[in-house]
Formats: structure tokens, C-alpha cells, sequence
């Protein structure tokens, strides 16, 4: 018979594009004894959750909470409830999550229209203007922080011709949350998902959502039912909200605790305080890569600082280095994706993971690697 040992993984300092480390207060929360997923206890914390989410998107939508699942789950909520088949989507495409919603879309049924940009610059709204003149989409789509590219991009220019053209927008910041400012309101989000493994610094399982009453209207006129009945909102929507909840799925209780003190983590630090100590560890370390001859892919203007994007120096060999920084030093960082593989790497300053000891800690471990 098997004998499966007891979990004892090595600690170690999480620098790639997630999961971050995860506060103790959260690990803790997490220890907290189960109750039912309708005792009128965790109901509390439901809404507690709703609530702090709403300042951290900074919207006040009342159709805002987390989905039972990670931030892929949350991307699908979004598409399989906005669009019907035969409905028209325009999605921007510049790196590999914008590719995973063009799926998203076309298994909805969707006719899609695309709108590219490089691998680690931005979509020009130009190009999204343009598109809007030759279709008419039910829905916009956008990747606000690229993961494969460290590319920010911005969105208020886009919501506004989004919304000129009388299409929904809608925007993955999965990376971007919690990190930079995210402004659904102010922006003209119509939906929006993230999850909480990144700048959250929870553990993943949970994706936030948020839906604008724009997006609801459309929702309720929906004629035919949503293809996926776990992440239907009309039947979510009875369990997160409402006068009375009814039962839809048991969710994961635990992952609510740790998702609700992530939260207070958050709000008792400040959101523009906690932007700021992103940005200056991003400028710490992005001084001392380039002191060792790292070059950004993505221009200044579009860096993300949660998750830098450099170019490997010639020399160094991808997969044998990331193996020493893991087996001798304990630090993970994040290979390329898709286009970049082999030749760019991730490194990640996300939430709990965001210090400076973190950048010297990493900075020294290259330095010994590279003989400097």
C-alpha cells in the first residue's frame, strides 16, 4: 500500500507571474473552522467580501463577488454570460490571455473580429476605433495586464469608444489588481475579472467579478440559456445576493476566509499606498537588472510593475539558470510564454511578494550566478 509522506515543501521566495507569497494572517484565516455555506455566519462574510471588492474595483456595482474557482473561471463567467451564439465580439490580442479569450468567444458561438498589437506593446485605440467601423460587437474584450508580456495597458480611451459604439467592455485584471489602479466605473467597465493569486496574495480558487448594470440588462435579455450551468449568473446571482439566498453549488469556505482577509490586508495598507510600494520596488529592481544587463521588453510608459518583463542576455542559458535560482537559492521566477519562450523572462513583485528584500535577495542570487 502507499504511503504518501507528510507535506513539508521548501519555503520558497515567489517571484514569477503567481502565485505571490501569501500573508500569515491569511494562512491563518484560512485555519478558521468551517461553517455551512448558508449559515447566516458566512453569509456575513460573503457580503464583506462583495463590499471590500467594490472599493478595490472601485466601482458600485451591487453585482460584484467571486466565483468558485481560479481567474480562468472568472474569464469564462464573463464570456459564456454576455454572449449568445451568433453574437459579435471584437477582442484585442497581444499576448496569450488575449488568445484565451478569442476561445472563450468562439466557444460561445461568437463572430469575432480582431484587433493586434506586437508581443509587449500595447493595442493602439486607433486600431480598436477602426474595428468599431467595421462591426458591430455585442462585446469588446481586453487584457488589462498582459502576463506574458508585462504590458499595461491603458483603458480609458478605449472604454469611451467602447461605449460609443454601444458594446459592452470588458477587461481581464487578473494581474493588475490590487497592484495598480483599477477604475471600472470611471473607466467604463462593463464586466471585469481577476483572481486572487496574484497582487491578492491569496491563495488561488477564487475570481473576482464585477458586472455593470449595463451588462445585467443584457444578461436578463438573454433568449437563449448560458452553456455553462456552474457559472450561469442567473443562478449565482440567487446564491452571492438577494434578499433570501438559494443554494447553487457548496463553496469553498476556507478560500472565502482567505479571500476576505487578503482584502482587509489591503484596504488597512491603503490602495494608493500600496500602488506606490509597487512602483518603487519595480524602479529597485528594475535599476539592478539593467546594472547587469537586462533590457526591459516593454517601454516605460506601458510597464507593468507587478510583473517585469526582461530579455535574457546571451549567455546565460534560460532553464539551467531559472534551475539554480530555484534549487540553490529558493526563488522562483517565470520563464517566456508562447512567442518569448527561451528568450524572455517574468519576474514578478506581486502583493505579499512585493519587498525589497525580495529585489536585493534576487539581484544577489544573479550576481553570483553571473560572476558579478
Amino acid at each position: 500500500m502507499f504511503q504518501a509522506n507528510e507535506l513539508n515543501p521548501t519555503a520558497r521566495f515567489l517571484m514569477g507571474p503567481g502565485p505571490s507569497e501569501v500573508h500569515p494572517r491569511v494562512l491563518k484565516a484560512m485555519a478558521t473552522p468551517l461553517v455551512g455555506h448558508l449559515d447566516p455566519q458566512f453569509i456575513e462574510i460573503m457580503n464583506g467580501v462583495k463590499t471590500m471588492l467594490r472599493q478595490l474595483f472601485r466601482t458600485e456595482n451591487e453585482l460584484t463577488f467571486a466565483v468558485s474557482g481560479t481567474g480562468s473561471a472568472g474569464m469564462e463567467t464573463c464570456f459564456v454570460n454576455l454572449l449568445e451564439p451568433g453574437d459579435e465580439a471584437l477582442i484585442c490580442v497581444n499576448g496569450v490571455f488575449g488568445n484565451r479569450m478569442c476561445d472563450n468567444a468562439a466557444r460561445c458561438g461568437a463572430k469575432m473580429t480582431r484587433v493586434d498589437a506586437p508581443w509587449g506593446q500595447p493595442i493602439d485605440p486607433v486600431m480598436v476605433k477602426q474595428a468599431l467601423k467595421t462591426c458591430k460587437p455585442k462585446v469588446v474584450a481586453i487584457v488589462h495586464a498582459e502576463t506574458s508580456t508585462g504590458v499595461r495597458q491603458p483603458l480609458e480611451e478605449l472604454g469611451e469608444a467602447v461605449r460609443g459604439a454601444g458594446a459592452l467592455f470588458l477587461v481581464d485584471t487578473v494581474t493588475s489588481l490590487g497592484g495598480v489602479d483599477v477604475r471600472m466605473d470611471d473607466w467604463g467597465i462593463d464586466a471585469i475579472y481577476s483572481g486572487t493569486q496574484k497582487c491578492l496574495s491569496a491563495p488561488p480558487g477564487l475570481a473576482p467579478v464585477s458586472f455593470s448594470p449595463r451588462a445585467v440588462e443584457v444578461m436578463d435579455k438573454r433568449t437563449t440559456k448560458v452553456q455553462s450551468w456552474y457559472l450561469d449568473l442567473s443562478l449565482l446571482r440567487t446564491y452571492w445576493g438577494g434578499a433570501k439566498r438559494v443554494y447553487h453549488h457548496t463553496a469553498p469556505v476556507s478560500m472565502a476566509y482567505a479571500l476576505y482577509e487578503a482584502l482587509r490586508l489591503i484596504l488597512e495598507e491603503g490602495l494608493e499606498a500600496r500602488f506606490e510600494r509597487h512602483e518603487r520596488n519595480h524602479a529597485l529592481l528594475r535599476d539592478g537588472l539593467e546594472e547587469l544587463g537586462f533590457e526591459f521588453v516593454v517601454a516605460p510608459e506601458y510597464r507593468l510593475p507587478m510583473l517585469n518583463a526582461v530579455r535574457i542576455p546571451k549567455g546565460l542559458d534560460d532553464a539551467a539558470v531559472r534551475a539554480r535560482l530555484l534549487d540553490e537559492y529558493n526563488i522562483e521566477i517565470g520563464g517566456g510564454l508562447g512567442d518569448f519562450a527561451g528568450r524572455v523572462w517574468r519576474i514578478g513583485l506581486m502583493g505579499c511578494s512585493c519587498t525589497v528584500n525580495h529585489v536585493h535577495i534576487l539581484l544577489a542570487a544573479l550576481r553570483q550566478i553571473m560572476g558579478r
